[in-house]
Parts: C-alpha cells; sequence; structure tokens
C-alpha cells in the first residue's frame, strides 16, 4: 500500500460539501458495503493475486487444513480491515481522511479477494464468525473517528503493526511448499507494513506497549476462533 495514502490536509470545497451524503445515505452504502465484504463469493479487486505466478505444490491432508487455517485466519483480518476503515470513514472529521478511510478499505479488498481465493483453492471455506468481527470492528473504528482523527489513524498504525505480527509468524508456520500462499502472504506483509507506516506519517498518534498489549490479547481470540471456524 503505497506511503501517501494517509495525508492530513483539509481540502473541501463548496460543492464537496453540497454532494456530501447525509447520514442515511452513509448508513445504507455501509450495508451495502458490509454485505459485499462478508457474503460474496469473489469479491472484486484490481490487482491479481500473487499466487498466480506460483505453482500448486503437493500437500498432504494434514499441510491443507493447516494452511487453510491460516489463509482464513487472514481472510477475517482482512474482513475487520475493512470494517475498521469504513467505520471510521463514516465518522472521521476531516473530509481528507474520511476519502483516505475509504481509499484504503478499497486497496484492502485485493488482500480480501487473495485470500478467499486461496481458502477456496485449499478446498476450505472463510470464517463463519466474519459478521460477528465486522460489526465489532466497524463498531471500534466509528468510535475512534468520533474521537478524534488522530486516534483514528494511530488506532490504524497500531492495528496493521499487529497484522505484521501475525503475517511474520505465518511464514513460518505454512507448509515450507505452499509457494502459492507463501506469495500472498509475502505481498501481504509489505503492504500492510508500508500502510501502518503512512498512518503515523499523517500524524497518527503512537500507541503505547500497554495499549498494544491489551490490542495483541483480543488479537488472539480472533485468530484462535477463525482458525478453526
Amino acid at each position: 500500500m503505497p506511503s501517501e495514502t494517509f495525508t492530513n490536509t483539509e481540502q473541501t470545497s463548496p460543492r464537496a460539501e453540497s454532494r456530501r451524503l447525509s447520514l442515511l445515505d452513509s448508513l445504507l452504502i455501509q450495508v451495502d458495503h458490509a454485505l459485499r465484504t462478508v457474503a460474496v463469493d469473489k469479491p472484486p479487486h484490481d490487482r491479481l493475486s500473487p499466487a498466480k505466478e506460483e505453482s500448486e505444490q503437493e500437500l498432504t491432508e494434514q499441510e491443507k487444513r493447516h494452511a487453510a487455517g491460516l489463509m482464513r485466519v487472514n481472510h477475517t483480518g482482512e474482513v475487520c480491515a475493512q470494517a475498521l476503515y469504513q467505520g471510521q470513514a463514516l465518522t472521521a472529521k476531516l473530509t481528507s481522511v474520511r476519502s483516505e478511510m475509504e481509499q484504503a478499505a478499497d486497496e484492502e479488498i485485493d488482500h480480501l479477494a487473495w485470500c478467499q481465493e486461496r481458502v477456496t483453492q485449499l478446498g476450505s471455506h472463510t470464517s463463519l464468525l466474519n459478521p460477528l468481527w465486522y460489526g465489532l470492528s466497524f463498531g471500534i473504528g466509528a468510535t475512534t473517528g468520533l474521537i478524534s482523527d488522530k486516534l483514528s489513524l494511530g488506532f490504524v498504525a497500531a492495528t496493521e503493526d499487529q497484522v505484521c505480527k501475525h503475517l511474520e509468524s505465518h511464514l513460518n508456520q505454512l507448509p515450507p511448499q505452499d509457494d502459492k500462499s507463501r506469495a500472498i502472504v509475502e505481498q501481504m506483509l509489505d503492504d500492510e507494513a508500508k500502510h501502518a507506516d503512512a498512518a503515523l506519517d499523517a500524524g497518527g498518534l503512537k500507541f503505547p506497549a500497554q495499549v498494544k498489549g491489551l490490542m495483541t490479547i483480543v488479537s488472539k481470540a480472533m485468530t484462535k476462533t477463525s482458525y478453526r471456524i
């Protein structure tokens, strides 16, 4: 994800203000986006999956189940990212931050689609708990956006930092010959690290270790349940 995704400048013209959607319109759009995130079999995306360049290697049934569980966790993480950014976009105070959150969500759709495709290729399914995780993440995103844009951007950075740690651990856990899953995770890791840096560069708060520790506990609960369900 390009580092210039986030800026902290406000550029709002009278014409743009006149086109601003009503709260009801915005909520309806969010409902539509939620349904497309958790219910669509093949989300539309811009970039081809990095797995396309890799050949399918033979995996045992146990290796397939493990790889599918890890990629299911990664897919759930992208569902949460979609919800987080959409919630923040709904309540962001600066128009520039609002549009950038929406753009960030669009860019994360690539990851969502790649993970979903790979889970299917491994003969499994995405997490049945995704609607729950989407709702919780949307609420967190909307709340941080209501408080301040700096907090919202800081939460993005802290969340992406957590995601990077998960992705790094998954690279170590994936079957060595699963080149397709590994290519996806490596590209996601690169994108998410840039996203975290961009949020901090835009003025996001740097969360203390205690807050990050609490986020880690919540994150572990999500990963453990999504791996199995």
